[in-house]
């Protein structure tokens, strides 16, 4: 197919839309994928990215973003970003840089107002009342958000380029500094326009230690189908988990391949986006079961999957 573009969560059908619009005029995949993320980051409906975003235990919204291109290899990331609007724009940004490609906290601030990047409060009412609800509760325990977290983007354009980003606040409640697997590469994201490209959304400390994102697209390098890639990379990852720990958290993977078929893996039920120029722009439901998973256009049924 000529191009084609895949999301994580539902919250990624809105920018799946706008890049597709762009993707079917020849607009590089490069450009087209960062106003997808920018879409949902400044969405402050969606409270697990960007305006909006779930604050950590100091009530600190800290964001991280990553973006690669698969032509050249370049990779642009940043993580505990605060007071920036679109943290995705500073990845790309620093995707140009020899160096220093992946800065937090103050130093990525400091880049960002240097490069004259917009600045935002992320912080809404709406964010601050789930803070302080959560407050509130005696139970400690991390989880990733019942429901989408971080928005993820795989795009190819009509000449083959293949670029993947990602954004996130990451954990609600985390711990003031962590970062997650969104913002690092092989991880939370990897693409080679040559064999294809993967992102990850759930609990990054698993996703991390299963280097998610590349053992996915090594997958697609053998000529496997993506849609049985993705699956078993999850399968395969989530049995080492749960060896060498005993549990595994939430973990799902999309991907492309080089001609732009879509692959998605899950261990919960899921929902993401596509388009291409053989399917307008729809989100669907994945659910594992039986040892497979089962695809179907979401529906009204489907309202406990964000």
């Amino acid at each position: 197919m000529e191009w084609a573009i895949i999301g994580t969560w539902r919250m990624s059908l809105e920018g799946v839309e706008k890049a597709s619009k762009k993707l079917k005029k020849g607009i590089k995949a490069e450009d087209a994928v960062i106003d997808a993320v920018v879409a949902i980051e400044n969405n402050k409906a969606f409270t697990s990215v960007g305006y909006g975003g779930l604050p950590n235990k100091e009530g600190k919204v800290q964001l991280d973003a990553g973006y690669m291109n698969g032509d050249t290899g370049l990779f642009g990331a940043v993580g505990c970003l605060e007071g920036i609007k679109n943290p995705i724009k500073v990845a790309k940004q620093l995707s140009y840089e020899k160096y220093n490609n992946f800065l937090v906290g103050q130093g990525a601030y400091d880049y960002a107002i240097k490069n004259g990047f917009k600045t935002r409060n992320n912080e809404t009412k709406e964010s601050l009342l789930k803070y302080q609800e959560k407050l509130k509760e005696k139970n400690d325990e991390l989880q990733s958000y019942n429901g989408h977290d971080t928005v993820c983007f795989v795009a190819k354009d009509k000449d083959g380029q293949l670029v993947c980003a990602t954004s996130t606040s990451g954990l609600f409640m985390k711990e003031n500094g962590r970062i997650g697997d969104s913002p690092i590469v092989g991880s939370g994201y990897y693409v080679d326009s040559f064999i294809g490209g993967a992102t990850a959304t759930g609990l990054g400390e698993d996703i991390i230690k299963s280097v998610l994102s590349y053992e996915l697209v090594k997958r697609l390098e053998t000529g496997m189908n993506p849609m049985l890639a993705a699956q078993k990379t999850i399968d395969d990852m989530s049995n080492k988990l749960k060896e060498k720990q005993g549990y595994v958290n939430n973990m799902s993977i999309i991907c492309l391949d080089k001609n732009g078929n879509y692959g998605v893996g899950t261990n919960i039920k899921f929902a993401f986006t596509y388009a291409s120029d053989e399917k307008k722009a729809a989100t669907y439901i994945v659910e594992p079961k039986y040892g497979t998973c089962i695809f179907r256009e979401a529906g009204t049924a489907d309202y406990d999957v964000d």
